[in-house]
């Protein structure tokens, strides 16, 4: 009598994610392995397989490249990547794939993140829960072996992913600049060497003073999570003890990253975003031997991102686009649109010339870039993209999340301000003193808070009076 695996609980809205041994283990894996080549028709076709520095990462490599060749797929093994990695393969080769990463998570987490050919992504609501579903029949049962089952190699996109972003962002003619870079252990001590240092092309004029290079899944120092404040402090005590330029913060698998300037302060994702998407409008706009001009490059961003991006980039002869949050959407909206750039407050970074998925690599070279055309020091640089004061987002844990929504609606539905549903609840004061959004979290018991405004005092009125309906106090 067979048994039935509930693998709902690993299954997200974008990739999987549990704890090894108990909702990550070898067999599911291979079961997922199995069922995303059924479920996305690859049969006889290229399929990716790479992963974190994660202990169990091996492991789960193997049998994901085992379900998939008993299906039918021809496996390439990609090794150690980081998760723009896997989208670069993806996008270059033309080919569905997969890593295995639960990204900023503890270490006793993994997960996987899978992408079509093109490097379009897999949620929900593009197969992943037709995946689970087969995978569980699978586990209930065996993985059949279709007559003819593929083969297992090896292909190396390491150099050939960090010749790329170069070709994207020359840091050739920079000015000399000192970098500290932290890895968190994550796979940025892998990538970092290979596009920004010399382990694979010429030396660019930029010093890296390595903090945390070693891969390591255990993180033995902090959390490979840069959004959280207390995993900068090493990377902030570094940049100014060594006279830095700047500083990054990667996160574990190294596709978001977080910007710290000469004075060891964080720089706003916003400010980040708005300077990235100034200059590929420019570079849009002038066109290149691949794409003919365009008059009104467009630009995505979500809907707590400041609202400086959209002011700047219509100012810049771009057009703004406001998504919601969460990068399934970007990158749908992305493709609709024909967007040259996408930035979210998160620190995901989106570029149509990177199959318009998101990579922390090449957001930060663009910013090198921009550091490096000038000896504007970066917290002055930065300053010119971030002119108002932002409460970055406070999270309230509510038994009655809707009836705390409900209480701020009331307060706040007035004449002079305009209620927005994209996301949540935007409120937004038409004179432009200030906007906030209120977005309930969709899978802890939280209610999530941003606040904007023209100054300090401000801001911290309407955070506080706002906290206050909230938390009904």
């Amino acid at each position: 009598m067979s048994t039935t695996t509930d693998l709902s609980p690993s299954f997200k809205a974008y990739d999987v994610r549990g704890v090894v041994g108990e909702t990550m283990t070898e067999d599911i894996v291979e079961a997922i392995g199995a069922a995303f080549v059924d479920v996305l028709e690859l049969s006889g076709q290229n399929v990716l397989v790479g992963g974190d520095m994660r202990p169990s990462s091996p492991a789960f490599i193997r049998a994901f490249a085992n379900g998939a060749a008993a299906r039918g797929a021809e496996v390439q093994l990609l090794g150690q990547i980081s998760t723009d990695e896997l989208y670069y393969a993806c996008g270059s080769l033309r080919a569905a794939g997969a890593t295995f990463t639960a990204s900023h998570n503890p270490a006793q987490y993994n997960g996987i993140k899978m992408a079509k050919p093109g490097a379009v992504p897999v949620s929900s609501e593009t197969g992943l829960a037709e995946i689970r579903g087969q995978a569980e029949k699978y586990l209930a049962s065996s993985i059949p072996t279709v007559a003819e089952p593929g083969g297992i190699g090896v292909h190396d996109v390491l150099g050939d992913y960090a010749d790329y972003l170069r070709s994207l962002v020359d840091l050739s003619g920079s000015r000399p600049l000192k970098v500290v870079v932290d890895a968190g252990n994550g796979m940025a001590g892998l990538t970092t060497p290979a596009v920004l240092g010399d382990d694979i092309l010429p030396a660019l004029p930029l010093e890296i003073v390595p903090l945390y290079f070693e891969l390591d899944g255990s993180f033995p120092n902090h959390p490979a999570n840069p959004l959280e404040p207390e995993n900068l402090r090493d990377l902030q005590k570094s940049v100014v003890k060594h006279k830095a330029d700047i500083g990054l913060a990667f996160d574990g698998d190294a596709d978001r990253c977080f910007v710290i300037d000469e004075a060891g302060n964080p720089v706003s994702p916003s400010a980040i975003t708005a300077l990235v998407a100034l200059r590929e409008i420019a570079r849009a706009q002038k066109g290149s031997a691949q794409r003919p001009p365009e008059e009104t490059p467009v630009i995505i961003h979500n809907l707590i991102t400041s609202r400086a991006v959209p002011e700047m980039v219509a100012a810049a002869g771009g057009r703004p686009v406001r998504t919601r949050v969460g990068h399934s959407f970007i990158k749908a909206l992305m493709a609709a649109e024909g967007a040259v750039f996408g930035g979210e407050h998160s620190a995901h970074y989106y570029f149509r010339d990177f199959f318009n998925a998101d990579t922390g690599m090449l957001a930060a070279m663009h910013v090198l870039a921009a550091l490096g055309e000038t000896d504007t020091p970066l917290s002055e640089l930065a300053s010119e993209y971030d002119p108002y004061v932002s409460s970055g987002e406070v999270n309230s844990r509510l038994d009655d999340v809707a009836a705390a929504v409900d209480r701020v609606r009331g307060a706040y539905t007035t004449d002079g301000v305009v209620v927005n549903e994209l996301d949540g609840l935007t409120f937004i004061r038409e004179d432009g003193q200030w906007w906030f959004n209120l977005r309930a979290s969709n899978t802890e018991p939280f209610l999530r808070l941003n606040v904007e405004a023209v100054d300090q005092p401000t801001m911290e009125s309407v955070r506080d009076d706002v906290l206050g309906l909230v938390r009904n106090k």
